[in-house]
């Protein structure tokens, strides 16, 4: 039998983390392997030596090196392959609800990360920013995931509780409304992770890693009718995608 080498293994784990994720600073890389910031930084200086991650000083953010990326060894074509086949749907989807529609991404550290998305060519609409991150059991995407993911009533709790939420939310219904996201195929969250915000979200657990669409929609501008269609064209591009 052979030992593991542990510091080896936490190597590949930060390459695979910035591989998935994009530039992550030193806190952020520490967070998501749950690592003490000296090892932390004593391990990614030596991939910096290495060549295989570049130090941006300016944002002091670590990212893989270009050389390294270019390999696809860590999969991140998939990401960028899905992002080409999902753009158009995007872009049609987005336009026919007048909202925003978001793709995600699952990534270590218990987050998803924005990594597309298209907007409707209204006067007043919602922005979102590509790479920005929130909590898993975070919105419609949290439920919708873990109504995907079959998850238990305890791991819905601790990721509920991981959440800052902008308005009160009880957990019994949370758990309530993944429950009535995995009879209906979508989630949705009116104002509660986001004040002002309605999100409406569809999980695609059968792509690896995890990914998830979103749209996004001023709270109270729609009935209910209208929302449960954008989940319905929601689940539509998520067939559309199965079945190419």
């Amino acid at each position: 039998m052979t030992a593991r080498v542990r510091s080896l293994s936490l190597g590949f784990a930060i390459l695979r983390l910035l591989a998935s994720s994009g530039a992550q600073s030193l806190t952020e890389v520490a967070r998501a392997l749950q690592l003490n910031p000296s090892s932390c930084l004593n391990l990614l200086r030596t991939l910096v030596d290495e060549g295989a991650v570049d130090f941006e000083g300016r944002r002091k953010t670590y990212r893989l090196a270009d050389d390294w990326a270019a390999t696809d060894v860590f999969g991140t074509g998939k990401a960028q392959t899905l992002i080409e086949r999902m753009q158009p749907l995007m872009t049609h989807a987005a336009k026919n609800a007048s909202a925003t529609i978001g793709l995600w991404q699952v990534v270590p550290g218990q987050r998803v990360r924005l990594i597309a998305h298209a907007e409707c060519d209204a006067m007043l609409r919602i922005q979102l920013a590509e790479g920005q991150r929130q909590p898993l059991g975070s919105g419609a995407i949290g439920r919708a995931l873990a109504a995907a993911q079959g998850l238990d009533d305890g791991e819905i709790a601790r990721r509920f509780a991981e959440v800052k939420w902008q308005k009160v939310v009880r957990l019994r219904d949370y758990i309530a409304e993944v429950r009535i996201a995995q009879t209906c195929g979508y989630a949705v969250d009116d104002g509660a992770a986001f004040a002002g915000v309605c999100s409406v979200a569809v999980a695609l657990p059968h792509l690896t890693p995890s990914f998830c669409l979103s749209a996004s929609l001023f709270s109270g501008s729609r009935s209910a009718d209208e929302v449960k269609n954008i989940g319905l064209a929601l689940l539509d591009i998520k067939r559309a995608i199965m079945e190419s």
